[in-house]
């Protein structure tokens, strides 16, 4: 019962979520007399590409860290089996 209470909480989070992103997105500020838009593309609103490096490079991170691991568990493994 608690993990079903805590995916409501998490679903009504992504709906509010999607209501704060409705109302950016149709955003308006004044330029002069009238009213524009101020994001002016998706992109500017979301940036896909970004994203998807930010977790590339953190992956990337991710790897080295579990490369340098399995070099240490490797020289554990061949001191170990020394004595």
């Amino acid at each position: 019962m608690h993990a079903y209470k805590l995916s409501q909480v998490d679903k009504e989070r992504d709906m509010h979520l999607q209501a704060w992103l409705n109302y950016q997105v149709t955003a308006t500020k004044e330029s002069g007399k009238k009213q524009v838009p101020v994001f002016k593309s998706f992109k500017e609103f979301y940036n896909y590409e970004r994203n998807l490096k930010e977790i590339e490079s953190h992956m990337n991170e991710t790897n080295k860290l579990s490369d340098d691991l399995r070099r240490k568990a490797q020289i554990a493994k061949r001191l170990n089996g020394r004595r």
